[in-house]
C-alpha cells in the first residue's frame, strides 16, 4: 500500500475509541503492586542476591530501592504529564521525539511478549512439593487463565488481583514471622554483613555490593504499570504519581522485611546461598507450612501474570489508537469488548503468543536480554525526564530535579556496561529493526501514522 492509499484509509478512520475512567488511587495501587508481585520477587529474585550478597542482601536491596525511587520519579512526572495507556512510548515521544518514542515502543513490545511467560513457567517449580506438573503445560495454562481474567472489566480485575495480593502478602508475612521468631543472630548482622563467595563466607566489599545492583534495582520492577492505567484513572494528573510511589514503597516493605528475617533466622549464613525460602520455612515450621507457602508463591505468579497481560494489552491498544500500523491492524487493536470495554483483540494479541512461547520455547534463556531491554527503556525515560520541563505541564513535578534522572542514567549505564555482549547485540538488533520500520513506513506517513495522543483532555 502506498503512502497516498494509506492516507486515504486513515481519513476514513473514525474517532478513536476511549477506555473508561473508573479507577481510584486505591484500585490503581493494588493493580500496580500486583504487577510488581512482591512475593514473586521475594521468592524468585532475592535468592539470587542471597547467593552472592550473603547477609549484606538487605543493604543491596536498599541501594536498589534508591535507584528504583529515582526511576519512579521519572515515571511519576512523565506519567502525569502524558496520561496515556501507551505508557513509556507516549511519555518519550512527547519529550524527546517520535523516533525515540518508537524505539521505546519496540523495546517495550518485545518485553510484553517475553516477560509474562518467563514468570508463568515458575509455577510448576513451586508446586512440585505438592503435585508433579509438566512445567511447559503449566506455564501455558497460567497464561491462558490470566488472559481470561485480563479481558474482564478493569474494576473486576482490581478485585481479583487484590484478593491474590492479600494471599501473597500473607505468605510473605508468614516468612517474616517465622524468621524473626527463630532468630539465630542479632539484627546487627544486617549492617555488619558478610558476603558469600563460592558458598563460603567472605568480606562484604563495595565491589560485591555494586555487583548486585543490576538485580537489586529490578526487584520492585513493575511500578510503571501505574502509567499504563492512566487513561482509566479518574484523576490521572494526581493519581499516577501516588500509584507509582505507593506501590513501590509497599512492595519494598513486603520484600525487604522477610528477607531480613531469613538472614536473621537462617541456621547458618552459608545456608543463604544454597537453600530456598520454602526450605527455610520447612526447617522452622515443617513441610505442611512450607507447602502452603509454595501455594502462596504460585498464586503470586498467577497474580503477576494477570496484571501483566492486562497492562500489555493496553499498550498494544494504544499503539493502534495512535495509528502505528496499517489501517486494518489499527482497527483490530482498538476494538473494545462490548460489555467490559476492554481491548480484547490487543490483549489476545500479546497473551496468546506468550502462552505458545511458554509451551514450546526455552524462553528463560532470554532473561539476560530482558534485563538489558528494561534498562534501555529506563534510560530513555530518564532522558525524557531531563527534557520534560522544556515546556510547562500540569502534572506532578519531582523534587530536586534533575537529580533523579541523572542517578538513573549513571546507575543503568554501569549496569549495561556489565551486560553480556550477546544480550547487548540482540537488543541492538531490535533497535535496528525498529528504526527500519520507522524510516520506511512511519516517517513517509508522519501526518497520518504514529500520532501519539498526549491525552491533554485528561
Amino acid at each position: 500500500m502506498s503512502a497516498a492509499d494509506d492516507d486515504a484509509a486513515a481519513a476514513l478512520t473514525t474517532a478513536p475509541v476511549r477506555l473508561t475512567p473508573v479507577l481510584g488511587v486505591t484500585a490503581a495501587i493494588l493493580l500496580t503492586i500486583s504487577c510488581i508481585t512482591p512475593a514473586s520477587s521475594l521468592f524468585i529474585i532475592v535468592p539470587e542476591l542471597l547467593a552472592t550478597q550473603g547477609s549484606g542482601v538487605v543493604i543491596a536491596l536498599v541501594l536498589g530501592l534508591v535507584v528504583s525511587i529515582a526511576v519512579g520519579a521519572c515515571y511519576a512526572e512523565l506519567g502525569t504529564r502524558t496520561p496515556s495507556s501507551g505508557g513509556e512510548y507516549a511519555m518519550v515521544t512527547h519529550t524527546i521525539g517520535r523516533t525515540f518514542g518508537w524505539l521505546t515502543f519496540a523495546l517495550t513490545a518485545a518485553l510484553l511478549v517475553v516477560i509474562p511467560p518467563v514468570i508463568a513457567l515458575g509455577t510448576a517449580d513451586y508446586l512440585s512439593s505438592i503435585v508433579d506438573l509438566d512445567r511447559s503445560i503449566t506455564g501455558a495454562v497460567v497464561m491462558l487463565l490470566a488472559t481470561c481474567t485480563a479481558v474482564l472489566d478493569v474494576r473486576a480485575n482490581a478485585l481479583v488481583t487484590s484478593c491474590f495480593l492479600a494471599l501473597e502478602t500473607l505468605t510473605a508475612g508468614v516468612v517474616a514471622f517465622l524468621g524473626f521468631s527463630h532468630s539465630e543472630r542479632s539484627v546487627s548482622t544486617l549492617v555488619h554483613p558478610q558476603a558469600l563467595t563460592d558458598g563460603a563466607l567472605s568480606p562484604f566489599t563495595l565491589g560485591i555490593l555494586v555487583s548486585g545492583l543490576a538485580i537489586a534495582m529490578f526487584v520492585v520492577n513493575g511500578f510503571g504499570t501505574a502509567s499504563y492505567l492512566a487513561e482509566e484513572m479518574l484523576e490521572p494528573r494526581r493519581d499516577v504519581a501516588r500509584a507509582v510511589f505507593g506501590s513501590l514503597f509497599i512492595a519494598a516493605l513486603v520484600i525487604i522485611v522477610p528477607t531480613a528475617a531469613v538472614v536473621v533466622g537462617a541456621g547458618s549464613l552459608e545456608d543463604l546461598g544454597v537453600l530456598t525460602f520454602p526450605d527455610f520455612v520447612e526447617s522452622w515450621a515443617g513441610p505442611r507450612v512450607a507447602a502452603a507457602v509454595s501455594v502462596g508463591i504460585a498464586l503470586a505468579i498467577l497474580n503477576a501474570v494477570i496484571v501483566m497481560v492486562l497492562q500489555n494489552g493496553r499498550v498494544l491498544y494504544a499503539s493502534g489508537r495512535d495509528q502505528a500500523w496499517p489501517a486494518v491492524v489499527n482497527a483490530a487493536l482498538t476494538k473494545l469488548h462490548p460489555r467490559f470495554n476492554t481491548p480484547v483483540v490487543a490483549t489476545l494479541s500479546v497473551a496468546i503468543p506468550g502462552a505458545v512461547l511458554a509451551y514450546l520455547v526455552d524462553i528463560e534463556s532470554l532473561l539476560g536480554v530482558t534485563a538489558v531491554m528494561v534498562a534501555a527503556v529506563y534510560l530513555l525515560l530518564a532522558f525524557g525526564a531531563l527534557a520534560v520541563r522544556r515546556t510547562p505541564h500540569a502534572g506532578w513535578k519531582m523534587p530536586l530535579w534533575p537529580l533523579a534522572p541523572v542517578v538513573v542514567i549513571v546507575a543503568l549505564t554501569y549496569a549495561l556496561a556489565q551486560s553480556a555482549a550477546l544480550d547487548l547485540g540482540i537488543t541492538a538488533g531490535v533497535v535496528v529493526a525498529a528504526l527500519a520500520y520507522e524510516v520506511l513506513y512511519l516517517r513517509p506517513r508522519r501526518d497520518t501514522r504514529f500520532l501519539v495522543d498526549a491525552r491533554e483532555d485528561r
